[in-house]
Parts: structure tokens; sequence; C-alpha cells
């Protein structure tokens, strides 16, 4: 069996471009596939809470993962080398297209899967490095970070209701009457 298998970490990301990348590799290395293992989750969660366990749990000698690239399957070098291994020990092969690496159950397969890991968990830490660098110094140029804490312009939705709302206060009206009766209820 042949599995395509994608993976996002957020709704705001979309699956079509790994999907592309996998059938016009598949067209041009004259294969098909399955079936598709396609989920919205982040890396760092374990294989085994991810859709990504129960097929490696299914796979069987000689099947094909293949993904978009090696970042794909974890974040972390460690989670990588278990699937992999995992990927070994049933002797099932994992392809990637980005990187081209055909990982199998070779020694020397084993190899390229420790630098490929490696590497990658080295890019991911260098790129949190650069942002943590770039986040200080704005900090001490003075800039503000994050999600602003209430409204700046101080405008709110009852502020033309003041008069109405100290009215309904004085006349003995409770909080909650006001609410209801000045905000509109889906």
């Amino acid at each position: 069996m042949i599995y395509g298998y994608i993976r996002v970490s957020t709704d705001r990301q979309t699956v079509a471009n790994q999907r592309y990348e996998i059938n016009s590799f598949c067209q041009k290395e004259h294969l098909v596939v399955d079936g598709w293992i396609q989920e919205t989750i982040s890396g760092t969660k374990q294989a085994e809470e991810r859709k990504l366990g129960r097929l490696l749990a299914h796979v069987k000698k000689g099947d094909l993962i293949i993904c978009a690239d090696l970042s794909r399957l974890g974040r972390s070098l460690f989670m990588i080398m278990n699937i992999l291994n995992t990927c070994m020990e049933k002797e099932c092969r994992v392809w990637t297209i980005k990187e081209g690496y055909r990982l199998g159950d070779d020694i020397q397969s084993k190899v390229l899967a420790f630098a490929f890991g490696l590497s990658a968990e080295i890019e991911r830490q260098l790129i949190s490095q650069r942002t943590r660098e770039a986040l200080s110094r704005k900090r001490a140029e003075g800039a503000v970070l994050g999600r602003q804490i209430g409204s700046r312009n101080k405008h709110y939705k009852l502020d033309d209701k003041a008069e109405t709302i100290a009215q309904m206060l004085n006349s003995g009206c409770s909080q909650r009457k006001i609410v209801t009766t000045l905000v509109p209820q889906p």
C-alpha cells in the first residue's frame, strides 16, 4: 500500500499544497496513492495522539508512506527518529518529496534519518532563537508587543446610552435588567 501523509498545524493552513506535491511526485514516479492520511494538529503531539499513530500501527512490510517533507512527521529529532524507527522495524518505507529522501530499512537510511532529523531540529531552534532576539530588540526599542489589553480608543458599545443607563440605575433597575434591555440578544 502507498499512503500519502499530510499534516498542517492550524486551520488557517491548507493541505492543498502538500496534496499537490504528493500527487505530482507520484505521477512522475508512476505511483498511485492507495490511502490519504490528512490531519490538522501540531507536530509537537506524539504520533500516538495523531492519525499518524494509527497509520504506523496499521502499516506492513513493503508499505510506503510519502510526505511533503520530514518535518511533517514531527517537530523534534527524537520524535522523528521514533517514527522512522517504527517504520524500519515494520520494514515500511518513508519517502519525502522536498528533501528527496527514500528511507528504507538499511543502515544508510538510519544514518540519513538521524542527520535529517537533527538538521530539521537545529533549523527550528535557529528560527526560534532569531524570533526571540527580534522580539527583545523590539522591546528594547519601546515597542509594545502582544495583544493589546482592553481598548485603546476607550469607546464602548453603550457609551451613547450613558444617560439612559444612569436613569435606569436611579430608578432601581438591576444591572442585569439594564443589559437585557439595552444589549440586543442574538
